[in-house]
């Protein structure tokens, strides 16, 4: 019998990084996602094929049931090995996917370029928890590592707050009367969220409290504001407190600076999308910078 798992992918829209940190993470699921189909086979492996929203096929790999139980060296960085230690920390969690199973042929497809970084990972390691009857926060935490806001929205139809702790998820009501002012832009290059985190990490210090707190402030601005200049402002804020805290430029004073509007990073900072808010139509002025890649609130946000 086959079954079909589905998983929505997601844009970081404020409390990145702190996030880590116990602070309020805003987040939105968008309408691209990936799913995960299953059907049983009876030769004790799993016949992997992995396509792209092309449906081009990008990864094939058959992996026994052995490799699943006992894993591979952390220390090999594969396509491969990366699924097979996440299978492994499903199995550790939920033996019975493989003990009461003779075999699986496995295909996933994703609905998004998986250089976009809307959630490759975050929406396999969900459709993989679906499917393999486990928690997928912890199978987070096992397996990819991350603050797990990914899988709230991975999880959820609606913007999302999301707390580290306990992994708490609550659904907010975020649907703005200006959110035709609101686009997000492709930087064409993915950015690596595990060496990102490290970065931030080594940015740490004794002002962690207050730089919580400011952030839930903002957050909570950027969420509930009512018109565009008030999300403007609140995105602006942000953008200006993180760069203090990662004692980085933002991505407007690095590549965007003569831009009549603020733009937001979402998520890793340097890579991925960004999110734009101005008045008039941004398309002009990022194809002209090379920025093909432009899609409005409607046609990304679920």
């Amino acid at each position: 019998m086959k079954k079909t798992f589905y998983s929505n992918g997601k844009l970081f829209i404020a409390g990145e990084y702190l996030v880590l940190d116990g602070a309020d993470a805003f987040a939105l699921p968008t309408k691209f996602g990936q799913d995960l189909v299953i059907e049983e086979l009876e030769n004790n492996q799993i016949e992997w094929k992995s396509y792209d929203q092309d449906k081009h096929l990008w990864f094939e790999e058959t992996i026994s049931f052995d490799e699943v139980v006992k894993s591979t060296d952390p220390q090999i960085d594969t396509v491969k090995s990366t699924l097979i230690n996440i299978l492994h920390a499903a199995y550790a969690l939920n033996p019975k996917f493989i003990e009461s199973s003779k075999g699986y042929k496995v295909s996933t497809h994703l609905s998004f370029p998986k250089n976009w970084g809307l959630g490759t990972s975050s929406t396999l390691i969900n459709n993989i928890a679906q499917w393999t009857e486990t928690n997928a926060f912890t199978l987070l935490k096992n397996s990819f590592g991350g603050s797990g806001y990914d899988i709230a929205c991975a999880q959820n139809n609606t913007p999302v707050l999301y707390r580290i702790k306990d992994n708490f998820v609550k659904q907010v009501e975020f649907n703005p009367d200006f959110k035709e002012h609101i686009h997000f832009v492709y930087l064409n290059k993915k950015q690596n969220s595990k060496s990102a985190i490290f970065s931030y990490n080594n940015h740490k210090n004794s002002h962690l409290a207050d730089r919580v707190a400011e952030n839930n402030k903002i957050t909570s601005a950027i969420l509930h504001a009512k018109t565009l200049n008030e999300f403007a402002s609140a995105v602006q804020k942000h953008e200006i407190h993180l760069s203090k805290v990662l004692e980085m430029q933002t991505i407007k004073e690095a590549v965007f600076p003569d831009f009549n509007g603020v733009i937001k990073s979402l998520g890793a900072w340097g890579g991925d999308f960004v999110m734009v808010v101005s008045k008039e139509n941004p398309k002009e002025y990022f194809t002209k910078k090379g920025y093909s890649t432009i899609l409005t609130y409607s046609e990304m946000i679920l």
